[in-house]
């Protein structure tokens, strides 16, 4: 196991994998270790209506400050502070690509207190951190959770901030964590963005939102990314996607406002908005083969 590293704003990250943390010992592997069907059912029970709590600046400084302390190495540490707000850190061994995982989560796994909806984290343990992958809208924009944890496998170094809760289960759009900085969603993607990880932030919409495209690429209120949104534009057409390139031309859904993007911009950090049709959605093999562009750009990112 690697020990992630602290290192001042903008540093870069290395891919190299180093000694584990000695703080503590780590907590034992758990069964049912598939990720895509381990968060698919974690996502399952979401209703539109309930089951989120705006969580206090205490409650979100300290889940932050746990991911935080996982970074920097000390597991032992992390975990207890994760526990003083009832949240676990687990390890588990994705039967696909055989990575270990981190699994910060709500102590009873998703049921009871994690009606909170404060959403979960998982990152890659046997290499640094490198990159991250983005979920604010599981559910709402369906099958966006099932893409995430299938880029989450798909190369090293991958940390996966996924919303614990539909978009419209809160008060006046509490839960929309796209448009939020009070959440423990945005506590951790501003984490990871002052440490340099790039990220990608999957997004969904009706068919009939854009007629006649399939994917809309972005690189949000920033310009950052406009390389890597090339790159991506082209693996996605190369897969047959009809996509609208935003970062080049007018586009609907181009997430200008979305609140991580506005930090990434002002950290000049490199983040992606990618909005995808139902249809690409609805289908297992065309998530497989997005996941698979994805990865294109999320298996070089330093």
């Amino acid at each position: 196991m690697f020990i992630f590293a602290g290192r001042p704003h903008g540093a870069p990250t290395s891919g190299s994998s180093a000694s584990a943390p000695t703080t503590a010992p780590g907590p034992q592997p758990t069964a049912d270790n598939d990720l895509v069907h381990r968060i698919g059912r974690f996502t399952a029970g979401f209703g539109e209506r309930g089951g989120y709590r705006a969580p206090t600046s205490q409650e979100r400084e300290t889940v932050t400050r746990g991911v935080t302390l996982l970074f920097d190495g000390d597991a032992g540490a992390a975990r207890a502070e994760l526990a003083t707000v009832g949240y676990t850190l687990n390890i588990l061994t994705d039967s696909v690509s055989g990575r270990r995982y981190a699994e910060i989560a709500d102590g009873d796994g998703g049921s009871g207190r994690g009606s909170r909806g404060w959403g979960r984290v998982y990152a890659d343990l046997d290499h640094a951190p490198r990159w991250s992958v983005q979920v604010p809208h599981p559910v709402a924009d369906s099958r966006t959770e099932l893409l995430g944890a299938r880029v989450l496998r798909g190369a090293p170094g991958g940390v996966m901030v996924l919303a614990g809760a539909h978009r419209n289960a809160g008060v006046d759009g509490a839960a929309d964590m796209a448009h939020r900085t009070d959440s423990v969603f945005h506590g951790v993607v501003d984490e990871l963005m002052r440490r340099g990880l790039p990220g990608i932030q999957l997004h969904g919409f009706a068919n009939e939102s854009f007629p006649g495209r399939d994917a809309v690429v972005s690189t949000g209120a920033g310009d950052r990314a406009t390389a890597d949104a090339k790159q991506l534009t082209a693996a996605l057409r190369g897969d047959g996607l009809k996509v609208c390139p935003a970062y080049a031309e007018r586009c609907p859904l181009s997430g200008k406002e979305n609140e991580q993007g506005q930090v990434a911009a002002g950290d000049d950090v490199r983040f992606l908005h990618l909005e995808l049709s139902r249809s690409v959605r609805g289908d297992d093999a065309a998530l497989d083969r997005t996941a698979a562009s994805i990865t294109t750009l999320t298996a070089h990112w330093p």
